[in-house]
């Protein structure tokens, strides 16, 4: 007998999402989050409101809900695998045009293909992660749980770099951070066009079913608000950091720690994903992640903002895993991708919706505090409505 090809030996399932997770880091940890460390930079340099700054990721989440909306549609016509390749190598492209001009219209066009690469590799990666992760159903929610580290990684990646970058060459060098997040988003890509995916390109091939609203609505409306409340953290608490007199320093340590508590999330949350009773694991989730948006009201100390990161990062992304377990438990799999491209269009809708808003009150008010207190009402909001969601019936046939 022949001893096995160690090049046709299938990969290990973690390591196969983990690098499926490169596109959840390019599209969402660098392509949406990344802004936030250079949003103050361009606003002063290019003389932006608060509005206008919020608006570009109010453009950059409706290209998030335009992707969603198609991306079962382009899974579907040129398979999962290449879906997920291709629109992460989009996105990495879209960064570099955000570093070629400082028009705003230009600017927000980029912005847009941004997210709507984000969501089809977010939503074709997703279900490539969960069809994978079903090959070890004892482990299968924590290697869901490895695809949404992506952002996590994303974060710390640019979190380390961009401040220093923009404290090197100083007040109006926001268009080299977006090359050289640009260039990490470029090296991000290339381990997703050599990894072969053969065991996750024979997933499940049914006939697809039709996601239903209605018995999910509750849940998706705490989704949404998650959606809304969150994306304003993330778009405002770097600039709120700043104000209070945090330099790159700061900054880079803030934005860091949000990075590095999200890689644990796979761990820390594990038995919480594991549990079948309908919203209740996002509920507590969520719950947390209230209390880590809340608690810079409290005060403007390092020790409140360091733990504001450590608690929001650990939970932030974990709220979108638990999605995804709530998809994978009422759901068969013939319905997973469109279930998870509706979980992310109730998700989309609320971030259009979030930065715009928050950005308009604060200039009205003329304080980022106020933009923080709406973004933990709408938290806690949804934290509370998606503790009555009932778990599904399924048809035990299905």
């Amino acid at each position: 007998m022949s001893a096995p090809d160690p090049q046709n030996a299938p990969a290990s399932p973690a390591r196969l999402i983990l690098i499926l997770s490169l596109a959840a880091t390019v599209g969402l940890g660098l392509g949406r989050f990344a802004y936030s460390l250079v949003l103050p930079d361009m606003r002063d340099s290019l003389g932006w409101s608060y509005s206008a700054a919020g608006f570009m990721n109010t453009i950059n989440a409706a290209g998030y809900l335009a992707g969603a909306l198609i991306a079962a549609s382009v899974a579907k016509r040129f398979g999962t695998v290449a879906s997920t390749r291709w629109s992460t190598a989009a996105a990495a492209v879209s960064l570099a045009l955000c570093a070629l001009t400082g028009n705003f219209i230009v600017l927000s066009f980029a912005r847009l293909i941004v997210g709507i690469a984000a969501a089809i590799g977010f939503v074709a990666g997703g279900t490539l992660a969960t069809t994978i992760a079903q090959s070890q159903p004892a482990r299968s929610n924590f290697l869901i749980s490895l695809f949404y580290i992506g952002p996590g990684i994303g974060i710390l990646s640019s979190g380390l770099v961009a401040p220093f970058v923009l404290q090197y060459f100083g007040p109006g060098s926001w268009w080299i951070v977006w090359w050289v997040m640009a260039a990490l988003a470029f090296v991000m890509t290339v381990p997703m066009f050599l990894a072969r995916f053969d065991i996750a390109a024979g997933g499940p091939q049914t006939a697809r079913e039709r996601f239903a609203v209605g018995p999910a609505i509750i849940f998706l409306a705490g989704y949404f608000l998650f959606g809304a409340g969150y994306i304003a953290y993330m778009t405002f608490m770097i600039a709120y950091v700043r104000d209070g007199g945090g330099g790159a320093l700061a900054q880079s340590a803030f934005w860091s720690l949000i990075g590095l508590s999200t890689l644990a999330t796979p761990w820390i949350w594990r038995r919480t994903f594991g549990l079948d009773r309908g919203g209740l694991s996002m509920a507590i989730v969520l719950g947390v992640n209230t209390v880590g948006a809340a608690l810079p009201l409290l005060g403007h100390t390092p020790l409140l903002l360091g733990l504001s990161a450590l608690v929001f990062g650990v939970s932030f992304f974990a709220v979108v895993t638990s999605t995804t377990a709530f998809v994978r438990f009422n759901y068969p799999p013939a319905a997973w991708p469109a279930a998870i491209a509706a979980m992310t269009i109730s998700f989309g809708i609320g971030q259009t919706v979030g930065p715009v808003m928050v950005g308009a009150i604060t200039d009205a008010m003329g304080s980022l505090s106020y933009a923080l207190n709406v973004s933990a009402a709408m938290l806690a909001a949804g934290a509370i409505l998606s503790a009555f969601q009932r778990r599904l019936r399924r048809d035990p046939t299905s």
